[in-house]
């Protein structure tokens, strides 16, 4: 993977859980890192739920591999936010298992991450 191709700078997050003043347990986000990416987009449609118009793309972001990227399940659970965009990912794949190169299946656009 050439670093030219890595040109946009994105944040890793993670969702906690924390208490409100009240004790409800309250979903927030935490920085986990911040990574040099690609982000190419794939899909785009249109949905129509609540007599609303929603909008939903898909994205191929490709990055460096990091251990954090080893299991799957977690990396899942997480999302990338680009300059106020928030990207769910869907799913990590070690390109060819060699601990080089990650691409993200990601997706934009539906809920706020």
């Amino acid at each position: 993977m050439r670093s030219g191709e890595l040109n946009n700078r994105v944040i890793l997050q993670q969702r906690a859980t924390t208490q409100d003043s009240f004790g409800a347990q309250i979903n927030t986000w935490s920085d986990v890192t911040t990574l040099w990416v690609s982000i190419e987009p794939l899909t785009g449609r249109e949905l129509f739920a609540a007599q609303a118009v929603n909008t939903e793309i898909t994205h191929v972001v490709k990055t460096r591999y990091q251990a954090l990227f080893a299991d799957p399940k977690a990396v899942a659970a997480m999302r990338l936010n680009y300059g106020g965009r928030l990207f769910n990912i869907h799913a990590p794949m070690n390109i060819g298992e060699g601990n080089r190169e990650v691409q993200l299946l990601c997706s934009e656009g539906l809920n706020p991450g």
